[in-house]
């Protein structure tokens, strides 16, 4: 019975680690963006080329913000006013889930946290953010330090477990821990409108450009500026993410 329990004991762990080994070896970057001026897909701009997700929008709602999960490859998108989140689990191209979020409805921007799912939401009008699991179950409420006004974009750096933000002048990013914690912060060469989306292994950031129909910046981790891409319209929402070649959910 012991030599049996030391086997499930060996098998379990063999199992952990190929879950793990498999979540951290992720696949090519792709950009996502949603452009309300097509509301019924998400394009996914990857190194293939660019190809379309549904997004599952009915018309007269409009979305607010976006975010992409790597580990279990689904979409995030936010509804107007701000308190409902649609799912849309992008290989299989259907709706996974819908959650409700009460006390969010003021707000814009979210990102989502790859190592367990939770999702972080810009709310209210003074740079809060809510922590909810990725089922919607709140965790937490706090505010980011240093930020008076509203943000204009929010995003997740899974490399460095930091929350980077946009503030409302557009051209200040700043790095927050888990607890809003401010840890530094930098200027981008070029006035963003949002919103935001950052690449943890390059410490670039991406912003919808405020001059231009959906042109979003490339910077460095210094802020300067280092290309251009499209994401389709004016108003236009984006995030990246890598693909993991083993789903976890």
């Amino acid at each position: 019975m012991t030599t049996r329990k030391a086997l499930l004991a060996r098998a379990a762990a063999g199992l952990a680690l190929a879950l793990t080994a498999g979540c951290a070896t992720p696949g090519p970057l792709h950009r996502y963006a949603f452009a309300p001026g097509q509301p019924e897909r998400v394009a996914d701009l990857g190194p293939a080329g660019a190809t379309e997700v549904p997004s599952l929008i009915a018309r007269g709602e409009r979305v607010a913000g976006l975010a992409y999960d790597p580990f279990t490859d689904h979409l995030f998108l936010r509804l107007a006013p701000g308190d409902r989140i649609r799912v849309v689990d992008r290989p299989a191209r259907r709706l996974k889930r819908e959650l409700d979020l009460p006390g969010s409805s003021a707000g814009g921007d979210l990102a989502v946290r790859p190592r367990n799912g939770h999702l972080f939401l810009l709310v209210g009008p003074a740079g809060e953010v809510a922590e909810h699991t990725r089922l919607g179950r709140p965790v937490g409420r706090f505010a980011l330090e240093g930020i008076a006004d509203a943000p204009r974009g929010l995003a997740f750096d899974a490399v460095r477990d930091e929350l980077v933000v946009l503030a409302a002048d557009g051209r200040t990013v700043s790095r927050h821990d888990l607890a809003g914690r401010r840890r530094g912060e930098f200027r981008l060469a070029a006035a963003a409108a949002g919103p935001l989306a950052c690449d943890g292994e390059t410490g670039e950031v991406h912003a919808v450009l405020a001059e231009g129909a959906g042109e979003v910046g490339v910077f460095g981790p210094d802020g300067g500026r280092r290309g251009t891409w499209s994401a389709g319209g004016a108003g236009a929402l984006i995030d990246l993410g890598p693909r993991s070649f083993l789903r976890v959910f």
